[in-house]
């Protein structure tokens, strides 16, 4: 008995002496083979689409005109607009009206990139001065339109001015006068 006591103690004490020198220091957090799985970032959703709206103006370029709701900005004359978005759009229009609401004739050319998108809106006569025009961009059918990564796009409407003073409209022709018989 005294024999399987001595055993039993001495064979403690040796397992006891090798988990203490045997082990490596553990020091840093746990590693990758220990069953532990690193948790993945979540990938970040990319910025919404956003758009920005120049003028031309002659001998100076593209001018900004400012995008924000409730601001209506002052515009040198211009007869070229350019519109661009930081995506692509689907089932999208775009319309420049008058302060009547109605829409303007204009020559327009759509060119989508890796980059966005840009649209210009050539007037055949430049834009008049003293007058309010509003740009619209929103749905061709329905009553959404989405970027290239199929997310829902918010409808933009602007107004500007066109700096000067008010044009007075032409005065209508006058009329022919009719020739008396005799």
């Amino acid at each position: 008995m005294r024999f399987l006591q001595r055993t039993a103690v001495t064979t403690a004490f040796c397992c006891g002496l090798l988990a203490l020198t045997g082990c490596p220091d553990k020091t840093s957090g746990p590693s990758p083979d220990s069953g532990v799985a690193e948790v993945p970032e979540a990938p970040k959703a990319p910025p919404p689409t956003t758009f920005a709206l120049r003028s031309q103006v002659p001998d100076a370029g593209l001018a900004e005109i400012s995008l924000d709701p409730g601001e209506k900005p002052v515009i040198e004359q211009t007869s070229t607009l350019e519109l661009t978005a930081s995506r692509g759009l689907r089932n999208y229009r775009v319309r420049l009206f008058d302060a009547a609401e109605r829409a303007m004739v204009s020559d327009d050319v759509a060119e989508e990139s890796d980059t966005g998108l840009v649209y210009r809106i050539v007037l055949p006569q430049p834009l008049k001065t003293g007058f309010e025009y509003t740009l619209v961009v929103d749905a061709q059918t329905g009553t959404a339109f989405t970027d290239t990564l199929g997310r829902d796009v918010e409808e933009l409407r602007t107004t500007f001015l066109i700096a000067g003073e008010k044009e007075k409209p032409a005065p209508p022709p006058a009329p022919a006068k009719k020739k008396k018989r005799r």
